[in-house]
């Protein structure tokens, strides 16, 4: 048997015997489930995901409680979850499915990938595993096994119209949803980006790269570009009561519709003392230097910020967006992570 044939029949028999346990992988999950656990597992882990799909699936257990709910509720729970467009988009989703499809997800790929936050990889895995469709489910496990299986000599990411067309081939007519689960698995705890256990693997018999003991050399990736790195200031402006001043940010963008502590651009010098900022506050406060900075990396570009802080004897008259905020309630706004790091370096000055 070839080793095209040969490799969904040994994935899925590994799979059988050594298939992972998570909240989202019961026969009976529907493709709401399904859906809301692979937008969360969209460039984050299954062991941080857990926690924040059980939260979202006992708050809005249902698709149309997500498509009820305010953006700002959504956005809430999402804090602290990163790629804060994937929440927008969640809501929005779900406000779609509700009106265009009457609150049932479609079973195809091409009107999957009409729903806000659902690419291609999403539109097929959900596919797969919600309706068990024959759909081509490819991520970067998928393409790391298929280079060292297949040895793909190209480097990533032109190679990556190869490794589809290599998935394309291996994957089976039957058992659509169990193959594409059997892929994540294989390439988070088997065939990892580092140190696999080749010895384990289901594929090892028909695997080129360990046959050419160039297992770790595959998949070919040229250099990294270096990431930007941009700079700015926070602003921790209490009043007398120890309110805080914040304000919610733009509907889009970069973290669009979360809730921030203000701060200057993010700029690529650094302000070494200099802070250059147009904010109706700055001017009228006297600022302290607290010595803290606090970094933070995004997809694009690296981010560090200074803080400085400042009292007011009396809350400043503030209009939405700015908003002033009891520290007892920071746990439950739709802070990033970003400034939570910030606030949890303030605690301590």
């Amino acid at each position: 048997m070839s080793a095209v044939k040969q490799y969904s029949i040994n994935l899925l028999a590994w799979y059988d015997d050594h298939r992972r346990e998570f909240e989202w992988r019961d026969r009976g999950m529907t493709p709401y489930q399904i859906w809301l656990s692979e937008v969360m597992l969209q460039q984050t882990g299954t062991k941080t995901v857990t926690p924040y799909y059980l939260r979202f699936i006992a708050r809005f257990p249902t698709v149309a409680a997500l498509a009820e709910a305010e953006p700002g509720e959504v956005l809430k729970l999402w804090a602290g979850l990163g790629y804060y467009a994937r929440g927008r988009n969640l809501h929005r989703a779900a406000e779609m499915v509700m009106a265009e499809f009457g609150g049932e997800f479609p079973d195809q790929e091409s009107l999957l990938l009409r729903l806000p936050g659902v690419g291609t990889y999403t539109a097929a895995a959900i596919a797969a595993i919600a309706f068990d469709r024959r759909a081509v489910v490819v991520d970067g496990n998928v393409e790391r096994i298929l280079s060292r299986y297949f040895a793909v000599e190209e480097f990533l990411p032109q190679a990556k119209p190869r490794l589809r067309e290599l998935a394309e081939q291996v994957t089976p007519q039957l058992r659509n949803g169990d193959f594409a689960q059997a892929s994540f698995d294989l390439g988070a705890t088997i065939c990892r980006p580092r140190n696999p256990d080749c010895g384990h693997c289901p594929l090892r018999r028909d695997c080129r790269a360990l046959a050419m003991d160039a297992v770790e050399s595959f998949p070919k990736k040229g250099p990294k570009p270096q990431r930007p790195q941009r700079f700015g200031t926070v602003f921790w402006l209490e009043d007398e009561t120890g309110n805080l001043l914040l304000r919610h940010r733009p509907p889009q963008g970069l973290l669009g519709g979360m809730v921030e502590i203000p701060s200057s651009e993010w700029q690529a010098v650094r302000p070494n003392g200099q802070v250059v900022t147009d904010e109706f506050f700055y001017k009228q406060l006297e600022w302290q230097e607290t010595g803290i900075t606090v970094s933070h990396v995004f997809t694009h570009f690296a981010l560090e910020l200074q803080v400085i802080r400042a009292f007011t004897a009396q809350a400043l008259v503030v209009e939405p967006p700015w908003f002033w905020a009891r520290r007892e309630e920071l746990p439950h706004l739709a802070l990033p992570s970003l400034f939570r790091k910030v606030i949890k370096q303030m605690e301590r000055f």
